[in-house]
C-alpha cells in the first residue's frame, strides 16, 4: 500500500519553491528519503549544442562520490555508443529502472562504464524530455546492492519527471549554453 504522505512531500517541494536552481536543491534529498536512495544526481544538457553538466547532487553520506560538475562541457561525441543508458535517454525513450548493473543487459548497460564513471549498483536513469528532446537526466541510485524499483518507486519518477522538465528547460535556456 502507498503511503499518500509522499507525492504530498514532493508537491510541497516543488510548489515551495519558485526559483529552478531552489527547487533541485531542494528535490534531490526529499526523492532520495522517498526513493530510499544513496545519492540523486541531475544532469542538464542544451540539447542543440549538447553542452551539459551535473549541475546538483545530494548524498546521504560522505562515502557515495559527488559527481557535481564544475562546468558546463561538450558531451563527448562516443557518449551515445560507449553509454546505452544516454543512448536511450538521447532518443527520448521511457525512463530505465536498473535493479542490478552487474547483471543487467549489455545492450541497456555498459557495466564498465557504470563502474568507472558513477560506481552505483542500482540505478533509475530519468529522462527529462521536451518537444522530442533530451533536456535532463535525473538519477537516483543505489551503492553496493542491488535493488528492486517498485510501481510505488515508477510513479514518484513520472510525476516527478512531468513537474521537473519544464524548470529543467527554463534553467537551460537560461543559462545560454
Amino acid at each position: 500500500m502507498q503511503n499518500p504522505a509522499l507525492p504530498t512531500v514532493l508537491e510541497e517541494v516543488l510548489n515551495r519553491n519558485h526559483e529552478p536552481r531552489d527547487v533541485f536543491s531542494a528535490l534531490l534529498p526529499v526523492l532520495c528519503d522517498i526513493l530510499q536512495s544513496d545519492r540523486c544526481f541531475l544532469y542538464l544538457r542544451n540539447p542543440e549544442t549538447r553542452v551539459g553538466m551535473i549541475t546538483h547532487c545530494w548524498r546521504r553520506a560522505p562515502e557515495y562520490p559527488d559527481v557535481t560538475d564544475s562546468d558546463w562541457k561538450k558531451e563527448p561525441e562516443s557518449l551515445p555508443e560507449e553509454d546505452p543508458l544516454f543512448a536511450a535517454a538521447l532518443r527520448t525513450d521511457a525512463s530505465i529502472f536498473v535493479e542490478d548493473v552487474e547483471t543487467a543487459d549489455p545492450a541497456v548497460v555498459n557495466l564498465a562504464f557504470e563502474q568507472k564513471s558513477f560506481g552505483h549498483r542500482a540505478l533509475i536513469h530519468s529522462h527529462l524530455c521536451y518537444d522530442g528532446h533530451l533536456w535532463g537526466v535525473l538519477q537516483p541510485c543505489i551503492f553496493g546492492r542491488p535493488r528492486v524499483w517498485t510501481e510505488f518507486d515508477r510513479d514518484v519518477i513520472a510525476r516527478v519527471e512531468r513537474r521537473l522538465t519544464p524548470l529543467v528547460v527554463t534553467f537551460v535556456k537560461a543559462t545560454g549554453v
